[in-house]
């Protein structure tokens, strides 16, 4: 493809993006099924560019504004191609091939421009409020915060171990070209360096591994799902952890895979039909109310509520959340959160266990939803230390995983999400 409509689908479709109206990994991909005639490397390039400037995207507007004086030099054509310009993730080489002598004169220049000594707000490229609220609760720790944020997450996969050893997945790999070491912490976990095709991999096809963010293995081990238990995971999505819980069960018992999204639970039919379980029920719910809740109160043994959160602990792979999240969004959803929490702990029998996790950095979703729950419900419910499950379950390192009562993975100290999670016994 000729470079200079390489460069106008780019910003055709940064366009799109930046109207934040929808997630941006939707709009990306609704716009490549557009445009079948674009190759990987193509799409890598598109993407790429799209994410950079989402992650930077205060800095490349103030440098993409920089030149709009009316003499005509610099930089030309509309700021999305401007910011195309500046945040291209393809060959230089062949962005100069789509360039006018008078735009390459231009980004020689803004390269130039020194970054460190822009104004703050530039070059951390947060929101003032999120900027704000991370400053309090991280203090120094802000700028590598800034930096991590800034960087593509790893590719972390968890091995089903109802099918493989972790050991065998690592050597499967490796004849095929893939380095992977094992996850720091979690036992099941394999880092995966760079974005290698794995879908049509003979250990991705037989199930024995699958996708991953270490973070989340995280919570599903601290479920501690035992073989013979009914188990509920309360908020399943697309069953990520519903698959760890049920290999983790030995493919036994009983688990419910809960979920008000239809449409995210079909995601977990092809995966779940790759895992081998048969010990998994998925079933849509109403709400922390509906009629399957109330049938089964009581009678569950371990429940696992990844509740709906802001998704901030996720912003290298979802940079367009800063963005599209917003305080009065953040008190939503701890509304939202507390309830489902409050609902999901029906369904625990005595000495049954409850998780609480979200993929935020924000206490709001977090801290204080726990501690709520845990005043609210002093008399049945009683707080585990996290520290204390994590060694139960054998994870490496568990030390390095906590704060206070709490798990808290932070992408700059843990390099996962963000993820928090809480752990209560039913008395």
């Amino acid at each position: 493809m000729h470079a200079n409509t390489l460069l106008d689908l780019s910003t055709e479709l940064l366009r799109e993006v930046l109207k934040l109206h929808t997630p941006a990994d939707g709009v990306v991909a609704t716009f490549f099924r557009k445009h079948r005639e674009l190759g990987t490397r193509e799409r890598h390039s598109l993407a790429e560019t799209v994410y950079t400037v989402l992650r930077q995207r205060l800095l490349l507007q103030h440098l993409a504004r920089s030149d709009s004086d009316t003499s005509g030099a610099g930089g030309s054509g509309p700021l999305e191609r401007r910011l195309a310009v500046l945040a291209w993730a393809g060959s230089e080489t062949f962005l100069r091939g789509a360039l006018s002598p008078q735009e390459q004169a231009w980004l020689a220049e803004v390269q130039q421009v020194d970054r460190s000594a822009l104004p703050e707000k530039l070059r951390h490229n947060l929101p003032d409020w999120l900027a704000a609220a991370l400053r309090e609760a991280l203090g120094e720790e802000f700028w590598p915060l800034v930096r991590s944020l800034a960087e593509q997450a790893p590719l972390d996969l968890r091995v089903n171990l109802a099918k493989a050893k972790r050991e065998e997945v690592q050597a499967a790999l490796a004849a095929a070209g893939i380095s992977a070491e094992p996850t720091p912490h979690s036992p099941w976990g394999l880092r995966v360096q760079g974005k290698p095709a794995l879908h049509k991999l003979d250990v991705f096809v037989r199930g024995e591994v699958e996708v991953q963010d270490e973070g989340s293995q995280l919570l599903a081990l601290l479920t501690d799902a035992k073989r013979g238990e009914m188990v509920v995971d309360f908020c399943a999505g697309a069953g990520g952890k519903t698959l760890a819980l049920g290999a983790a069960m030995r493919n036994t018992g009983r688990l419910y895979a809960f979920d008000i999204s239809g449409h995210r639970l079909d995601l977990l039919k092809p995966r779940l039909a790759r895992s081998g379980l048969s010990n998994v029920h998925p079933a849509q719910i109403a709400h922390e109310r509906d009629d399957r809740i109330k049938r089964l109160a009581g009678k569950i043994d371990r429940v696992l509520v990844d509740a709906p959160c802001s998704g901030l602990g996720t912003l290298r792979r979802n940079p367009d959340l800063k963005w599209r999240q917003t305080p009065k969004a953040v008190q939503e959803f701890s509304v939202r959160q507390s309830a489902i929490l409050a609902g999901a702990a029906r369904l625990l029998k005595p000495g049954g266990r409850l998780v609480y996790a979200t993929c935020s950095l924000l206490a709001a979703e977090n801290e204080d939803v726990a501690e709520a729950f845990t005043a609210a419900h002093a008399a049945d419910f009683e707080p585990l230390p996290v520290l204390q499950v994590l060694e139960a379950a054998r994870v490496v390192a568990p030390t390095e995983l906590v704060s206070g009562a709490y798990l808290r993975l932070w992408p700059q100290r843990h390099q996962t999400d963000g993820f928090f999670a809480a752990v209560w016994q039913k008395l």
